[in-house]
């Protein structure tokens, strides 16, 4: 079974502002199979999160992950993703969309709080991105 764990993390400057993304996907063993990053143009730091995780499920898709444990530090957008909390913005329901569509790719996907401090290289990541 191809087991990949992404780490996800999107920053904006200005909420809107100038937006980024940063990605790292690792196996089971936590090797690190690739680590991405790019400019998003002008987001809201919720939109950059939620940007941030479609990249890595497209990025995971690319490798023939089977399942995907996804990793965010953005409380806010676990609880919408996983349905515990409503979607009331339609910019965040139209990506949610998108993720909920990539998500079938995979046989099981889970998606996980994981503090700011235990994401520091996705974050460094998105913040590159902005140079």
């Amino acid at each position: 079974m191809n087991q990949l764990n992404i780490y996800t993390d999107g920053a904006s400057r200005g909420n809107p502002g100038p937006a980024s993304v940063g990605v790292i996907i690792k196996n089971r063993k936590g090797e690190i199979l690739g680590r991405w990053k790019k400019s998003i143009g002008v987001t809201t730091n919720n939109q950059a999160e939620y940007e941030a995780l479609i990249y890595g499920l497209e990025k995971a898709k690319g490798l023939k992950a089977e399942e995907a444990n996804c990793f965010l530090d953005s409380n806010l957008a676990v609880e919408q993703i996983n349905r515990r909390y409503k979607i009331k913005d339609a910019n965040l329901g139209r990506l949610f969309i998108k993720i909920w569509n990539l998500s079938q790719s995979f046989k099981k996907i889970n998606f996980h709080y994981l503090p700011r401090e235990k994401n520091k290289e996705a974050d460094r990541l998105a913040n590159q991105a902005f140079h």
